[in-house]
């Protein structure tokens, strides 16, 4: 059975199972909601980008990371467990439901998706990212 979360926020860094073609993964990874869709409210949508922890300090066009030692609290807020970069180049839109988010390991904010939040101070590197996807 498919349960649909609570209303999601934009910013957010979640547990998703980032789909490869049309499955879920079978391993759930770190993404961050660029936006959140209400029209079926309340069985939202969201838009995420995907989230890696392989090569984090190697940076393309439309990619931003956060990186512990470069910036603590940034790290802390994001709640990850690894130093972890985002490609604003591989965005999907999901269902906000357990088919595709799950509860991360610990449940940092309880049973919900929720790892932690996007620090204020990385909005300059994701506008930058998202623009660089368009150029």
């Amino acid at each position: 059975m498919i349960f649909w979360w609570a209303e999601p926020v934009a910013g957010h860094i979640v547990w998703c199972h980032f789909p490869d073609q049309i499955t879920p993964r079978p391993k759930p990874r770190p993404a961050l909601i660029l936006t959140v869709f209400d029209d079926l409210a309340p069985q939202f949508e969201v838009r995420v980008v995907y989230g890696t922890s392989q090569r984090v300090t190697e940076l393309h066009r439309g990619e931003f990371s956060i990186i512990k030692l470069r910036n603590p609290a940034v790290y802390e807020a994001a709640g990850l467990s690894y130093d972890t970069k985002f490609d604003l180049g591989k965005t999907l839109d999901l269902p906000f439901n357990t088919e595709w988010f799950s509860v991360p390991p610990a449940a940092p904010h309880g049973q919900i998706p929720t790892l932690g939040v996007l620090h204020p101070s990385l909005v300059p590197a994701v506008q930058a990212a998202f623009l660089a996807t368009k150029g």
